[in-house]
């Protein structure tokens, strides 16, 4: 890990950990994946972007736990379940789902299931 994921969590390096078991099992099960931080979020690509860590606040101050990730995955399809806190279809057939993790045990078998099927949707793409 370099100092660019470093500097990205100065705001909050306690949800540092939750970034850390993410890349780990993403790495270890979607393949060739290529990460990149930016300013507002950490890219998950292969080649085209899959997944994304962010801050980005989906519920609202007082839902929201201490210290948390919000995990973004692109699918063909909406997800029906209730750790999904926002979906939107930005084009047809391709959908944006927000998820917020706040421990490690939610970087689980479901999730991962969720980031291979969005690897794959995303290498499919052309």
């Amino acid at each position: 890990m370099g100092p660019d994921v470093l500097f990205f969590f100065n705001k909050d390096p306690a949800a540092l950990p939750l970034y850390e078991a993410f890349e780990s099992r993403v790495l270890a099960e979607a393949g060739n994946v290529t990460i990149r931080v930016q300013k507002t979020q950490i890219t998950y690509t292969n080649p085209r972007v899959f997944a994304a860590v962010s801050f980005l606040p989906v519920r609202k101050k007082a839902q929201r736990p201490k210290h948390y990730v919000t995990v973004t995955l692109g699918l063909n399809r909406r997800l029906d379940s209730p750790r999904v806190d926002a979906a939107s279809e930005s084009y047809p057939a391709r959908w944006t789902h927000h998820l917020l993790i706040s421990s490690p045990e939610e970087i689980d078998d479901e999730l991962m299931a969720w980031v291979r099927e969005a690897a794959a949707f995303s290498a499919s793409k052309r």
